[in-house]
């Protein structure tokens, strides 16, 4: 998402490398530009008239201070803009409530159901929730199905009534339900139709009015662009939601809607997911959306991923493990399976200043660490922990147990020995990422 937007801007902000100050002249050429890339992402052209406005307006007049050069100070003043253009800051689901009551409401095909899975995911592993998923789609046996699959797989119960076709009286003996079995999180996934219609609207404004639910969430495709932001418009309307999730943003969308449906329906974008899994669903930032749509990465999302995965226990293990030099090829493949969890490789590193412009022309594979696996998992356990012992025979029969060729078995064994010995230098939890940069794929 973004990348054709982020592009675009970088190729602005050219225009002022080397000006001594911002003029009235270089400014024009700069947002003339910035309003062309806007509409390009599918931006609302008012919405995008009045955030070059506003960037002019603040940018007019502002003297070159120290050594930041004109491009570093528009680029500055966008990003503020950009950031408070999708809402300033995160704002918060509320969780208040025994049970709290999370109504889901949007079009078919936007995503509702899966976003539900993820969303009583995500609540209970972050926030210790005991959720109930509610099935009220009746008419689409698919979706309670499918909602049925989601609750397995996150071992979370779901509550249907196959057999009635009353959205509200099904809404109303699910929260019994939880009350009843001690389920202090009820997510309510309701129907959608291919467009808006009277009876659908009718439908989810009556299953609100019944249940008052403590959160309305609106979940659109930021693939539609412009059109999710009219539809966002007509469900506000009628709804009054607290706010709005946008889904497939791993999609080849151009970020319209996000930059947009903030300034429309006066709603904040909450969550975002990016992908079928589901634990591929990100509380919204927006001044990380802002960072990653000029090039800056995403340091702090990338952390906070990266602390989800740590356990303490096993770090303390490791950290010793390093400082006597007696980091095996065991934890190397530990090392990779936390690095996996995370999430996408390339998501991952473009999350990283500069590296998402220098990947953008990469195929990183997201089984970039299947060939390395596969080469550690053909050693026997006495390899794996003493890795002196691999000579030249047994590096034959690793590599033809793992279906490499026996140059990428040397490669890696010399790749783990100098990791090895840097992790033991640096002492700090920063060595996996200098081995990352030599992982095949990301070279």
């Amino acid at each position: 998402m973004f990348e054709n937007l982020s592009d675009r801007l970088e190729k602005s902000f050219k225009i002022l490398k080397g000006q001594g100050r911002i003029s009235e002249i270089n400014v024009a050429e700069t947002l003339k530009d910035v309003r062309r890339a806007l509409l390009d992402a599918d931006v609302n052209y008012k919405i995008a008239k009045n955030f070059t406005d506003t960037v002019k307006k603040k940018a007019l007049g502002q003297n070159v201070i120290n050594a930041v050069k004109p491009g570093e100070m528009m680029v500055k003043i966008v990003h503020d803009e950009l950031a408070e253009l999708m809402g300033g800051q995160a704002i918060d689901i509320n969780l208040k409530g025994n049970p709290t009551v999370i109504l889901i409401a949007g079009l078919q095909g936007s995503g509702k159901t899966t976003f539900s899975g993820k969303l009583a995911n995500h609540l209970k592993s972050k926030k210790q929730k005991l959720p109930l998923l509610v099935a009220c789609d009746v008419y689409r046996p698919a979706a309670i199905n499918q909602l049925k699959v989601l609750g397995e797989q996150i071992n979370v119960p779901v509550y249907t009534e196959e057999d009635n076709k009353d959205p509200v009286k099904i809404a109303k003996n699910a929260i019994k339900r939880a009350k009843k079995e001690g389920n202090n999180l009820v997510i309510i996934d309701t129907a959608g139709r291919l467009a808006i219609d009277e009876q659908m609207m009718n439908e989810i404004a009556a299953i609100k009015k019944a249940i008052d639910p403590h959160e309305t969430l609106f979940v659109v495709d930021a693939m539609t662009g412009q059109d999710a932001v009219n539809t966002a418009k007509e469900f506000n309307e009628r709804l009054d939601y607290e706010g709005v999730v946008l889904t497939k943003l791993d999609g080849d969308t151009r970020g319209g809607a996000a930059l947009s449906i903030r300034s429309v329906v006066n709603k904040p974008i909450k969550f975002i997911g990016s992908g079928e899994k589901l634990d591929a669903i990100d509380v919204f930032h927006p001044e990380r959306m802002a960072d990653r749509i000029l090039g800056m990465g995403d340091i702090v999302s990338l952390v906070e991923k990266a602390q989800e995965q740590y356990n303490q226990d096993e770090a303390r293990k490791l950290s010793k493990k390093i400082a006597k030099n007696q980091f095996d090829f065991n934890d190397f493949l530990s090392q990779i399976g936390q690095i996996k969890k995370m999430g996408n490789i390339k998501d991952l590193a473009g999350m990283i200043p500069g590296m998402g412009k220098m990947l953008k022309k990469i195929d990183v594979d997201d089984d970039a660490f299947k060939g390395i696996e596969a080469i550690i998992q053909s050693m026997t356990p006495e390899e794996r922990e003493n890795p002196k012992l691999i000579n030249g025979s047994r590096r034959k029969r690793i590599a033809k147990g793992s279906g490499n060729d026996i140059q990428e078995v040397n490669r890696l064994i010399k790749q783990f020995s100098e990791t090895k010995k840097m992790m033991k230098m640096m002492k700090n939890g920063k060595g996996m990422a200098g081995l990352m940069n030599k992982m095949p794929g990301m070279q």
